[in-house]
């Protein structure tokens, strides 16, 4: 389960499935670290950080999260606390290819797929049917697919 740290969402996702592996967003992590981090430092901050998250394997990024703590450990060491603290989460992603942990270290499709549903649901307050609900989203996501595919075609069109 991909989360971005919402409270409580952690517990629920254990009560509802215990077995179930839980992956923090890795961009949502990188938005808390770098709040403490003042903006001269911002740049070379996020290229060492980069070396944690896009590591190989978990012992990899493990190390690198040390190499990182050493270097900025007590210029930011809330920064670093907020990796350090969260690290069972963070670290889910590495048990999987690299192909699917480029799917899974970011909610940010969830969030688009999110706007999109508000856009098309916002105007209306009331549906009469639980299924009216279930038709506009449906034809919303139809709509995401077809801009989608839309956006593929004018890329290979441009090549």
């Amino acid at each position: 389960m991909l989360t971005d740290n919402l409270k409580g969402i952690q517990q629920a996702i254990e009560a509802v499935f215990p077995n179930s592996k839980q992956q923090r967003c890795i961009v949502h992590m990188i938005r808390n670290s770098v709040k403490y981090v003042n903006y001269k430092d911002m740049k070379e901050f996020c290229k060492d950080l980069k070396s944690v998250y896009q590591s190989n394997d978990a012992k990899n990024a493990m190390d690198n999260l040390d190499i990182f703590e050493d270097k900025w450990g007590k210029k930011y060491p809330t920064s670093i606390s907020i990796w350090r603290r969260n690290w069972s989460e963070i670290s889910t992603m590495f048990d999987y290819s690299l192909e699917i942990r480029t799917l899974i270290y970011t909610t940010n499709s969830i969030e688009n797929l999110n706007s999109v549903f508000r856009k098309y649901t916002k105007t209306k307050t009331v549906f009469p049917s639980d299924d009216s609900l279930l038709k506009i989203l449906f034809l919303a996501s139809q709509q995401i697919i077809k801009n989608e595919v839309i956006q593929e075609l004018e890329i290979d069109l441009a090549f």
